[in-house]
């Protein structure tokens, strides 16, 4: 037995050391809002959060999981209203929706370490999630409304 701490809450699971996160994820705890693409961290249909970066659960192993935080689409906001989803949702982003949670999982590390990033920051961090239905102008413009609102939303609390 393995513990995890997946989205704020301890988990134990009984996995062989190397299977990939992403089935632990899905087969086994039923988070199934982490996609799989293609296996071999090409898509980045299958991103989460570890230790704060975006990371392919497809190619890490769940033991090495269980030496950090993991933090998937269903743990990013209680309510759904992260700013990037937010963002999301106002320009209509999704098409056919399959790798948006990847998306916006890149999207939000992003944000987390950089509140304003320019377009090559965007371009970069964002280049390995491939979207087919090709809403990426859509995505870098929900990105720039995000980091507007986060960084809004850091002044307005360094102003109370």
């Amino acid at each position: 037995m393995m513990k995890l701490k997946i989205n704020g809450r301890t988990h134990e699971v009984d996995a062989e050391p190397d299977m990939p996160l992403l089935w632990v994820l899905r087969d086994l705890l039923g988070l199934k809002g982490t996609k799989f693409g293609c296996g071999k961290a090409l898509c980045g249909a299958c991103t989460v959060h570890f230790n704060g970066s975006a990371t392919r659960s497809c190619q890490l192993p769940v033991s090495a999981a269980a030496e950090g935080e993991v933090v998937t689409i269903e743990g990013l906001s209680a309510d759904g209203n992260h700013p990037v989803q937010v963002a999301w949702r106002a320009r209509n982003v999704p098409q056919c929706g399959y790798c948006q949670s990847g998306q916006i999982m890149a999207a939000s590390a992003l944000l987390a370490r950089n509140a304003n990033p320019g377009d090559d920051e965007i371009d970069a961090a964002m280049s390995g999630n491939i979207c087919r239905c090709g809403t990426y102008p859509r995505i870098r413009a929900a990105l720039r409304d995000a980091a507007r609102a986060t960084s809004e939303a850091r002044a307005g609390e360094g102003e109370a």
